[in-house]
């Protein structure tokens, strides 16, 4: 496991660029942290690094995103469900394709559900604009 500190957006983004580098399409990196702790700023990081354009933002009202590029980068947060027993099924298939690679925000109700999960990254508030960055590289799950 490894633990970053960060001191800006700027530097948060840069650590996941370089986590980035190392993930393949069908990858899934799980991202948690408290609200406001930078996870959607972590993701837009590595999707800018995986060559994605365009704004990334939140997907907490539509579930998920697709950020195209030369490597499809699927965004998902998952917040607010209480459970995807409740949910369409296949729901977060489309984010989860073996040509995309994959960031789920809130990641607890799906977890044990999701395949190729290479990292898990927790992301804690440090003081101001600091945070703490633990990303641990499990390989293909």
């Amino acid at each position: 496991m490894s633990v970053i500190e960060t001191r800006s957006a700027a530097e948060t983004e840069a650590a996941a660029a370089a986590l980035a580098e190392r993930l393949e399409p069908g990858n899934v990196v799980v991202v948690s942290g408290d609200l406001g702790t930078g996870k959607t700023t972590f993701v837009r990081g590595a999707a800018r690094a995986l060559g994605a354009e365009g704004p990334v933002t939140s997907p907490t009202f539509t579930i998920g995103q697709i950020y195209p590029g030369p490597v499809p980068v699927g965004h998902l947060d998952l917040y607010r469900l209480g459970s995807l027993a409740d949910e369409e099924p296949g729901l977060l298939e489309d984010y989860l394709g073996p040509d995309v690679v994959a960031f789920v925000e809130w990641p607890g109700i799906a977890e044990d559900e999701l395949e190729r999960v290479v990292a898990r990254v927790r992301i804690e508030h440090a003081g101001g604009d600091r945070r703490r960055i633990e990303i641990e590289e499990v390989g293909a799950g």
